[in-house]
């Protein structure tokens, strides 16, 4: 069964992106930001479906019923990530007060597993400018997309992508690991649903995909939890937590999925306006 996020139509396009980054380069980032408030209202008001999605998951994640302005809060707070990508991509770390707390030493080998939850390139970055590597691991059809958007957003960035679903991927990851390299797993989605367990989320519960897990028991490395969250203005936090250790006496993947979304759990309701699916997450748990 095809997984809720791939039957949700995706709205960025190459255009928007390479307008988005013509605006961040060209008038800064002070004044690119207030272009963001038109933009965020625009798909407030003509994203029905994001709309509900967003209200759906922030009552669970506030603990209460979420308003407009705390709809416009999380879209805007998704297109602040989006603009900023750009200035990451371009090594222009000048300008944002990174924080990083519980981060592993360089020359550890394992996965980061972390959740469309704030900025993934934020944690690149950081890496990159810590002397850290990081590759990311995704499907196939996702690291073209990702490529794709790249490209359109920073031409000139090199990114390390590895995609699953070749003969070698597994042999790919597992070099990067022996090399002390970390590679990025964006844990919360999956291909389709018949890879995936449910487990309770936000008071509900949620399917995720068993597949990296069962790829960190396959490589029995160490797994770390990731995020990148984006605290406003210019600032964002850097969180690392181990969660699962699949060396000498490993857990059961789903014991270590557990663990993963108990962690995510905490962080969505510490930062809630950081989650980015904007599709029914919980459609597919019944």
């Amino acid at each position: 069964m095809t997984a809720s996020w791939r039957r949700t139509p995706e709205r960025s396009h190459r255009l928007a992106l390479r307008a988005m980054r013509w605006i961040a380069l060209g008038l800064g980032r002070r004044a690119a930001r207030l272009v963001l408030h038109p933009v965020s209202a625009y798909f407030l008001l003509l994203a029905p479906q994001a709309r509900r999605a967003s209200r759906a998951y922030l009552a669970r994640a506030l603990g209460r019923r979420a308003t407009l302005a705390d709809l416009y809060r999380h879209i805007h707070a998704f297109a602040t990530t989006v603009l900023d990508r750009v200035y990451l991509l371009h090594e222009r770390f000048e300008l944002f007060d990174i924080q990083v707390e519980g981060a592993p030493a360089p020359g550890t080998g394992l996965l980061l597993m972390g959740a469309h939850l704030g900025s993934f390139e934020a944690l690149r970055a950081a890496a990159r400018h810590g002397g850290l590597r990081v590759s990311m691991v995704m499907y196939e059809d996702n690291a073209r997309m990702l490529n794709e958007t790249l490209a359109a957003l920073g031409p000139a960035a090199r990114q390390d992508v590895i995609a699953l679903g070749h003969v070698d991927s597994m042999l790919r990851v597992r070099d990067c690991l022996a090399r002390g390299g970390m590679a990025g797993v964006l844990a919360d989605r999956g291909l389709d649903d018949d890879d995936a367990h449910a487990v309770p989320f936000l008071g509900t519960p949620a399917r995720f995909p068993l597949g990296p897990m069962r790829m960190a028991a396959l490589l029995r490395c160490p797994v770390v939890f990731m995020a990148g969250l984006y605290l406003g203005g210019n600032r964002y936090a850097l969180r690392f937590e181990p969660i699962a250790d699949f060396g000498a006496a490993p857990p059961a993947p789903e014991t270590a999925l557990a663990a993963y979304v108990d962690c995510l759990e905490r962080h969505c309701r510490a930062a809630p306006y950081n989650w980015f699916n904007f599709y029914d997450f919980w459609a597919d748990a019944a």
